[in-house]
């Protein structure tokens, strides 16, 4: 068996990868018989110096391989037919931009395997970034509202050679007694909790925000039932909330008020509520100056989400009474972090993270057996089709109209 280990080549050249060069030799040490064969790239966090210093083998033709892994989409035109491929195909919700590129997956009879789509059995996902973009997210929140009200003036995380120096960094910090949110309980809300622990900042409850004002900064988590109520009056039920969020409105203005900078790391399903609209953004007690929004919903659960920034320019301003974009860091707007891409911002970490998650929990089921039906869940095509469960994509995925 050979792996293929592909090199990022979408315009915006991400310098992640799958497996850093010493796991490259675990997994040829662990699975008997599989050899890992790695693409160059001469932008990779991981310099093909350090491969090669290693004793893993290179190549820039990977036809050779059986399965080819990366991390996100792979060109068109360098699919190669009859292969299993692994990589973030943002097909799943049927995204514009990537229509073509399921298309052409299924016409060269690629069995698509997608990280988004790899579950356990109660279909929770198992390996991801998120982690990474809750931790980089709210450093750029931190970083942000620093620069606002210019209390210190951080090293971007993306010049950070690694979490090790963006933790030093970190020590630059003082904030005055801010008050912040973080919504979600996922991945990346428990990174953008690390980043705060690291900090020091204290940990308060709901009730404690609204209410009491502290000499200190501090931060509260707020969870889908801290700021959405049911349409009827009806108590509180998790499982409707998520089968059906258009039952629900949104509480989140009780929280507005009090708040100096929203860090959003909360999944958000386009049928709920948003947490605030832009009208409420106008009102005087809205008092949120700085908005990282990890989520990145464009036009989605933040209003002033109106488009995705890049790494080298994080921030933009939105004005509240205009509704249009402008200048960050001003009086006259609210300034908004919309990175897609944050765990790119500390590459190597990330990469190192999910290759240990890779070889931990879907390398067994996709070099040995696959048991518990991981593989087969993750898989959106096999054999020139899409698989049964994801037939919603047909109307998307098969009027082929590839020469």
């Amino acid at each position: 068996m050979k792996i293929g280990v592909l090199r990022e080549d979408k315009v915006q050249h991400d310098k992640r990868v799958a497996f850093t060069p010493e796991q490259c030799l675990m997994i040829e040490n662990n699975f008997p018989d599989t050899e890992v064969i790695v693409q160059p790239s001469d932008w990779r966090s991981y310099k093909n110096e350090e491969y090669i210093s290693k004793g893993v083998k290179m190549a820039e033709d990977l036809s050779a391989c059986d399965i080819l892994i990366g991390i996100k989409e792979v060109p068109k035109e360098r699919l190669i037919a009859g292969k299993k491929y692994l990589f973030f195909s943002h097909t799943i919700k049927k995204q514009p931009r990537n229509k073509e590129l399921l298309q052409t997956i299924i016409q060269k009879n690629i069995q698509l395997i997608d990280y988004e789509c790899l579950t356990d059995s109660d279909f929770n996902r198992i390996i991801g970034f998120g982690h990474y973009a809750g931790i980089v997210g709210t450093y750029n929140g931190i970083l942000g509202y620093g620069r606002m009200y210019k209390l210190f003036d951080l090293k971007p995380a993306n010049l950070c050679h690694d979490k090790k120096e963006l933790k030093e960094e970190l020590k630059k910090v003082n904030l005055p007694n801010v008050k912040i949110i973080v919504t979600g309980n996922g991945r990346v809300a428990n990174g953008a909790i690390e980043l705060l622990g690291i900090m020091g900042i204290r940990r308060i409850t709901p009730y404690e925000f609204t209410h009491y004002a502290f000499r200190e900064p501090v931060y509260v988590q707020l969870h889908s039932n801290n700021y959405n109520e049911t349409l009827d009056g009806s108590p509180w039920n998790t499982e409707e909330f998520y089968k059906h969020p258009e039952k629900f409105h949104s509480t989140f203005g009780k929280y507005t008020q009090y708040c100096d900078l929203l860090i959003h790391c909360s999944f958000w399903d386009p049928r709920a509520p948003i947490l605030f609209s832009k009208k409420e953004m106008r009102s005087h007690d809205f008092r949120i100056s700085v908005i990282a929004d990890i989520t990145c919903d464009i036009n989605g659960s933040i209003p002033s989400t109106t488009k995705s920034t890049t790494i080298e320019d994080k921030f933009y301003g939105y004005n509240p009474l205009t509704e249009s974009t402008g200048e960050a860091f001003s009086n006259e707007t609210i300034t908004v972090m919309s990175v897609d891409n944050l765990p790119c911002e500390l590459p190597r970490n990330a990469s190192e993270d999910f290759g240990k998650e890779l070889i931990e929990k879907v390398l067994p089921a996709l070099l040995i057996e696959d048991n518990e039906g991981l593989i087969e869940r993750g898989s959106i095509t096999k054999n020139g089709k899409l698989m049964p469960h994801f037939n919603y994509l047909s109307d998307y995925a098969l009027p082929l109209s590839i020469s």
